[in-house]
C-alpha cells in the first residue's frame, strides 16, 4: 500500500484530529450515562460530536483540494496576467472568426 502525503498535512491533522474527537464525543453521548444532579448531559456531547465531523469536512476539502495532481500552478504559468491574456485573445479570436454556414438552397 503506497500513501503519499505531499501536500497540506495541517489540513489532514486537522480532519483526523475533528473526525476523533466527534466520533468519541458521538459515542460518549449516545452510550455512557451522563448525570449530574438528575439532569442528562448525554445530547450535549451528540450534538457537540456531530458538530465536529461536519466540522472536519472543511479539514477533508481543504486537503483533497490541495492534493489535486495536474493543475498548472502559478510559478509554471509564470505570470498570471499573461494566462489571462492568452485566454481573452483566444476568445475574441474565435469570436472574429468569420463561420460559414451552407444556406438551405
Amino acid at each position: 500500500l503506497n500513501v503519499s502525503v505531499p501536500h497540506c498535512k495541517l489540513a489532514l491533522v486537522f480532519a483526523v484530529l475533528m473526525d476523533l474527537l466527534g466520533a468519541t464525543c458521538l459515542l460518549l453521548g449516545i452510550f455512557v450515562p451522563l448525570e449530574i444532579k438528575g439532569r442528562d448531559f448525554g445530547d450535549v456531547l451528540v450534538y457537540t460530536g456531530a458538530l465536529l465531523v461536519l466540522l472536519s469536512m472543511s479539514g477533508w476539502v481543504m486537503w483533497y483540494s490541495g492534493n489535486i495532481e495536474g493543475l498548472t500552478s502559478k510559478r509554471e504559468l509564470g505570470f498570471v496576467g499573461n494566462a489571462v491574456d492568452n485566454l481573452a485573445r483566444n476568445l475574441s479570436r474565435r469570436m472574429l472568426i468569420p463561420r460559414t454556414h451552407s444556406s438551405p438552397t
